[in-house]
């Protein structure tokens, strides 16, 4: 355009010039736009100032969450501690779906037990990639006070026939008890009754030893 703001070339001159560059460098590589007539300015868009940065698509997230009346950090979270919360709202989630199915099983399970001899139950362990080593050492505390011992290598992934068969080949085909002796603790156990050797050496001083664990007696001196 002139000073005037009139334009030099007529309607169809512009178009004719336009469509003529438009052929020339429809091929050419590097080249997304084409301005023919007008002045062109840049604008740098990117966002240069991180302390007041605006995220239009973060706007809208929130928007949505918010819409639900849900938070948007229990399933997209931005911290490590958050992930960890946001990894057992996951968890909780599907709980509701494993009971559902515990119950469906115990219901087919009473239904196939039409002798009633034996009571059986099923049951789902709520354990998950996260936490099955957790849960593993907590189930394994609690043999110390006499509860199961499957449920710890249950957790683990090993199903209740291998562990019964594993621990009869091993104990009764292998008698590894025989072969692999645990590393012996003066305190707490008593080698000779393990190895069943006596005490042959010492003639001249009485020392008893037990049938059971424990340390062996030793002499008032």
């Amino acid at each position: 355009m002139d000073k005037n703001g009139d334009l030099i070339f007529d309607v169809d001159e512009a178009r004719d010039i336009h469509n003529t560059t438009v052929e020339m460098l429809r091929r050419a590589i590097g080249v997304d736009v084409i301005t023919t007539f007008a002045d062109v300015d840049s604008i740098d868009i990117s966002d240069k100032n991180t302390t007041t940065s605006v995220d239009d698509l973060a706007k809208v997230e929130r928007t949505v969450y918010d819409s639900l009346g849900v938070s948007r950090n229990l399933f997209n979270t931005d911290g490590n501690m958050s992930l960890e919360k946001s990894i057992l709202d996951d968890e909780s989630t599907m709980r509701n779906l494993i009971l559902q199915f515990n119950i469906f099983f115990n219901y087919v399970v009473d239904h196939k037990n039409g002798a009633k001899k034996f009571d059986f139950r099923f049951c789902f362990l709520e354990t998950t990639q996260y936490n099955y080593k957790e849960l593993a050492k907590q189930y394994k505390d609690l043999t110390a006070n006499g509860q199961s011992k499957f449920l710890p290598m249950v957790a683990l992934g090993h199903s209740q026939s291998s562990i019964l068969n594993l621990a009869r080949f091993e104990n009764e085909t292998l008698e590894l008890p025989q072969i692999m002796i645990p590393p012996l603790m003066s305190s707490t156990m008593n080698g000779e009754d393990i190895l069943g050797t006596k005490n042959k050496t010492n003639t001249n001083k009485t020392q008893n030893s037990s049938e059971g664990a424990g340390r062996p007696t030793k002499p008032d001196d």
